[in-house]
């Protein structure tokens, strides 16, 4: 069966949702409360694509509607706009009706005046806004629906493709027009911002779920849910090495390309700056590298790795190496997602540091299962992209019982990289081990850890010590 031609409905990442787009020729209801950013949604769809275009706007009058798309840069000077919003001479007339007159509350002359319009401009693509309010043009919810659909089907039949908003309320409901339309999409307001989900698309399937919509310049954006299984590609595993010999050894070669990597273990042990470690030398041999920090800045991360002899600022000036602050409370999954698919399939990353996962949850501001669903997709994403992914994760215990991850996240990782802090004859020091590594064997010994002015150093095995897990270790006798 031959897949329909497919419509850009104007809006970025839409086309992701929508399986490729509108299908051409059919009509789509846009529905949301006020401020939702349907009328903006609108215009984008008007403004893409070739041909004519015609917005018929029962609420704002044109005038409004060109200054609100020109601060978002929305060029609407080829647009060809139907003016039936009311106006304040209706109110001041003294007629028998508040705001419509006679002649506009029978229907007859917004019907002549759609229909001139319509054969006028020849129209390809048409956006109603709102629909619901040619209800105030009619005797009952039997007429409303008639008028609709044949309203529709007089547009269709002329090969334009359809947009109509619709803002239900407690009192009036715009479900019988779902019945009337191809496909329904919905936005609302969130925590974060806005939501759009797509509940029904005749003739196509659809990414199901709710998807981050923002507002910006150029106007709304739509976000879709990563889906892991979509995305894969071809790539050869391989170590990728941390530039510490030590390290590597206890790794037995490194961290794997295509699998992710837990550095894990309480405030300032140092998994930032081992991370570091394996970022710069992935740059350095030529590896575009990221850093999405969610708990420091760019520019106290750099300060720290110039500190210590990592040439992060230099790498930086050669684009291999890229830096990013993420505050949490202003981003969602969705958004982030997509982020980190543009630095993998555009910029081409090869190694991908996320600090920390504590920092990612906050971005989230839910349950601890929505943590495991997103990081899941997540991870799994840059494993099939064979991306070498290391997580920073903060556990809360300094001493006392061991945690290996907080969250329950321990099952996303190949490889757990733990730190330890330990007290030993009244000094407060740090060890390092490897609880688990998937691809390959690994040294099971813990080596004490540093960090110097020359980066990190790991001692000898500890093999004289016990119950350094516990952080009071004790010396063992000959």
């Amino acid at each position: 069966m031959t897949r329909p031609p497919r419509l850009d409905p104007g809006v970025p990442g839409l086309s992701t949702v929508l399986d490729g787009g509108f299908v051409p020729e059919r009509a789509y209801m846009l529905r949301g409360g006020a401020g939702t950013g349907k009328t903006v949604f609108g215009l984008q769809f008007l403004t893409t694509g070739e041909g004519s275009s015609l917005f018929v706007g029962f609420e704002e009058p044109t005038e409004n509607v060109r200054q609100n798309a020109a601060t978002l840069g929305i060029d609407t000077d080829d647009l060809s706009f139907l003016d039936l919003s009311p106006d304040g001479d209706a109110f001041a007339a003294d007629a028998g009706y508040d705001v419509f007159g006679a002649d506009e509350v029978e229907g007859d002359a917004v019907t002549a005046r759609i229909r001139e319009a319509v054969e006028t401009h020849d129209p390809d693509r048409v956006f109603v806004d709102p629909m619901t309010q040619l209800r105030h043009y009619v005797r009952d919810d039997y007429q409303f629906r008639r008028q609709v659909s044949s309203f529709i089907r007089y547009l269709t039949d002329r090969g334009v493709t359809v947009l109509f908003s619709t803002q239900p309320t407690g009192a009036v409901s715009d479900e019988d027009l779902e019945f009337i339309c191809d496909g329904t999409l919905t936005l609302s307001h969130a925590e974060k911002g806005r939501t759009l989900e797509v509940t029904k698309f005749r003739g196509s399937s659809f990414a199901a779920g709710t998807h981050t919509a923002r507002v910006r310049e150029g106007g709304v954006r739509v976000y879709p849910q990563l889906v892991p299984g979509d995305h894969t590609t071809g790539f050869t595993p391989e170590s990728v090495s941390s530039g510490v010999d030590a390290l590597d050894d206890l790794l037995h070669g490194g961290i794997d390309r295509g699998t992710v990597s837990v550095l894990s273990g309480p405030s300032g042990v140092g998994k930032t700056t081992t991370a570091a470690h394996f970022l710069v030398e992935a740059a350095t041999r030529g590896e575009h590298s990221v850093a999405y920090l969610f708990e420091e800045s760019a520019a106290t991360f750099t300060h720290r790795s110039e500190a210590i002899g990592l040439p992060v600022n230099e790498l930086r000036e050669r684009d291999v190496l890229d830096v990013r602050d993420v505050e949490p409370l202003g981003v969602s999954p969705d958004e982030f997602a997509a982020d980190v698919r543009e630095a993998v399939e555009e910029d081409g990353a090869r190694t991908v540091l996320i600090d920390g996962v504590s920092g990612y949850r906050l971005s989230l501001r839910g349950e601890d299962d929505d943590l495991v669903r997103e990081l899941h997709a997540l991870c799994r994403y840059l494993r099939n992209m064979g991306v070498a992914v290391i997580l920073v994760d903060d556990v809360g215990s300094v001493t006392g019982d061991f945690e290996v991850t907080s969250d329950r996240i321990s099952y996303l990782a190949d490889t757990i990289v733990f730190f330890r802090y330990m007290e030993l004859t009244g000094e407060l020091r740090k060890a390092i081990g490897v609880l688990k590594k998937r691809t390959s064997d690994f040294e099971r010994t813990l080596r004490e850890f540093q960090i110097t002015d020359d980066g990190i150093v790991l001692g000898d095995p500890m093999t004289r010590l016990r119950g350094i897990l516990s952080g009071s270790p004790e010396l063992v006798d000959d």
